[in-house]
């Protein structure tokens, strides 16, 4: 459907953000799910945003599905929550920095409680939850250019948090800016993640749907995945 998706493992995929720390420039990294392939069929902004990314995380059984059903089997699910923990453990090895945005107010800031906690030394450089206003784009890009983070991640959801990112990473000075969607609320505890098994089976989108009904119209996104998959392979 015209969205690109590397073929990563987590490994790999952690590798690549490094390099992009050492490298210095700015890089943007976004985590791909079939929510954001068919949201990007009738966004082109957010449709050029994803087709100009950095790195393209496969976050999403439904992905590794329709890759091996069209004939391009994807290595891994290289999943958004796991890939920050990752992240976390890179910057506090190496002695990078971090800075937290987005999210419901005190959330980002239990979110880096929580990663301090099982990174310890990790060096937290800021949070704020802020929002995606135009209004306060100038306040947070201030924020963050003076404390001079190696790692931004960015949880204000899809496409909110990727068109962000894209407008601002020029001037951010950030080495890698990531959208993290809902992560702050699952490791800060304030949402629960679906059970092992469920992930496995590939129904976490049911385990949110039963915690959160309000998602259901989001949710209709995953049958019109699969119709642009199957329509696609004819």
């Amino acid at each position: 459907m015209g969205v690109p998706v590397d073929n990563v493992t987590n490994e790999e995929a952690l590798a690549r953000i490094e390099a992009f720390i050492e490298n210095g420039r700015p890089h943007q990294v976004v985590t791909v799910n079939p929510e954001f392939v068919v949201a990007a069929q009738s966004d082109a902004q957010f449709f050029q945003v994803l087709k100009g990314a950095d790195l393209s995380l496969p976050d999403g059984v439904g992905l590794l599905w329709a890759a091996r059903f069209l004939g391009t089997p994807l290595s891994a699910r290289v999943a958004g929550v796991e890939t920050m923990r990752r992240i976390a453990s890179l910057v506090a090895e190496r002695g990078y920095r971090l800075f937290l945005l987005g999210a419901a107010e005190g959330v980002a800031e239990a979110t880096a409680m929580r990663l301090e906690e099982e990174n310890p030394g990790l060096k937290v450089a800021g949070t704020y939850a802020g929002s995606p206003d135009p209004k306060e784009e100038e306040e947070i890009v201030g924020m963050i250019r003076a404390v001079r983070p190696h790692v931004l991640l960015v949880a204000y959801g899809a496409p909110q948090q990727d068109l962000w990112i894209h407008r601002h990473l020029g001037r951010l000075e950030v080495p890698v800016a990531v959208g993290v969607g809902g992560a702050f609320d699952f490791i800060s505890g304030k949402a629960k993640r679906a059970p092992p098994w469920m992930q496995r089976l590939g129904l976490e989108w049911l385990h949110r749907l039963l915690h959160e009904p309000w998602r259901w119209r989001r949710m209709l996104a995953l049958p019109k995945f699969v119709w642009l998959v199957l329509a696609s392979s004819r």
